[in-house]
C-alpha cells in the first residue's frame, strides 16, 4: 500500500525528492529508490524528519514499536500523522506519538495498487481543516475517499470497501464456473467475467450514483436479466450480502479489539 502511495503522488506532481521512506528490508528499500527515485533509508527517523506528512504503512502488530520510538522527533516537528495500519485506533496512535500530534485513520483497499483504491478516513476533532484536507489528497493519490463520522464506522469500511474487491472477484469467479459448466469454454468464460466486472465498474463510476436505476436499464422486463436476477432474489442474495457485511464488520471489530489497544 505504501508503494501505491508513493506511485499516485507522483503520477500527481509530487516530486521524487519530496518523499522520503524508512524501510527495514534491504531489497524492498533498493527497489523503491530504483522505481521511484525516491529517498530511502532504513533509518525511519531520518526518514521523517523534515517532513510535513508522515505516512503509517506499517502491520498493526508493529506500528506502537515505530512510532515510539519516532515519538521523541513527532514530538518536536509535530507532521500530520497518517495511519493506514489495519485496525489501530486513534487513541493508541496518539498515546504512541504523544500529545499534539495529529492523527488521521484512512482504510484503503487494494486496488490502490492500480489508483482505482476507495479509502474511507477518519479524523477526531482536534485534527484541523486544513489538514484534513491534506490528508483526503494524500489518500486521493490512490482514488476515492470516503470521509466517516465515527471511528467505528471504519470497521463498516473494511467490511465494504476494503473486503469488498473479494466479494466481486468470487462472483466472477463464480459466474466463469457456472458459463463452464453449461459449455463454455473455461478461458473464454474467464475472459468475459473479467471484462463485465471490468466494464461494470467503469459504468457505475462513470453514472450518477444511482445503482438502482442502472440495475434497471440492464433489466429488460420478461428479458434474461430480469430471469436471473428474480432467480438471486429468490435465494435470499440481499440477505447473504447483509450477513457477510455484518460478519466482516463483527471481525474487523475484533480485530481492532486485539491490535489497538494502547
Amino acid at each position: 500500500m505504501g508503494r501505491a502511495l508513493i506511485g499516485g503522488l507522483l503520477r500527481r506532481g509530487l516530486r521524487p525528492e519530496h518523499i522520503s521512506v524508512g524501510e527495514s528490508f534491504p531489497a524492498a528499500r533498493d527497489a523503491l529508490a530504483a522505481d521511484f527515485g525516491i529517498q530511502a533509508t532504513e533509518d525511519n527517523a531520518a526518514a521523517v524528519e523534515a517532513a510535513s506528512v508522515v505516512v503509517v504503512a506499517v502491520k498493526p502488530q508493529i506500528a506502537g514499536d515505530v512510532l515510539v520510538a519516532l515519538k521523541p522527533l513527532l514530538q518536536r516537528t509535530r507532521p500530520l500523522v497518517i495511519s493506514i495500519a489495519a485496525g489501530i485506533r486513534i487513541a493508541a496512535l496518539e498515546f504512541w506519538c504523544g500529545a499534539g500530534v495529529p492523527v488521521v485513520r484512512a482504510m484503503p483497499n487494494r486496488p490502490a495498487l492500480v489508483g482505482a483504491g476507495a479509502t474511507g478516513l477518519y479524523a477526531p476533532a482536534s485534527v484541523s481543516s486544513a489538514q484534513r484536507d491534506t490528508a483526503e489528497k494524500v489518500m486521493q493519490s490512490a482514488g476515492e475517499v470516503v470521509w466517516v463520522a465515527s471511528e467505528d464506522l471504519l470497521d463498516v469500511v473494511t467490511a465494504l470497501s476494503g473486503s469488498g474487491p473479494a466479494y466481486f472477484f468470487l462472483l466472477a469467479e463464480l459466474l466463469t464456473q457456472g458459463a463452464t459448466d453449461l459449455g463454455l469454454d473455461p478461458v473464454a468464460a474467464r475472459r468475459l467475467a473479467i471484462a463485465t466486472l471490468h466494464g461494470a465498474g467503469q459504468l457505475a463510476q462513470a453514472g450518477d450514483g444511482d445503482l438502482v436505476k442502472m440495475r434497471a436499464e440492464v433489466t429488460s422486463k420478461g428479458g434474461t436479466t430480469e430471469a436471473a436476477v428474480k432467480s438471486l432474489e429468490a435465494a435470499d442474495l440481499r440477505g447473504i450480502v447483509a450477513r457477510a457485511l455484518e460478519a466482516a464488520t463483527r471481525r474487523s471489530h475484533e480485530l481492532a479489539e486485539q491490535f489497538g489497544a494502547s
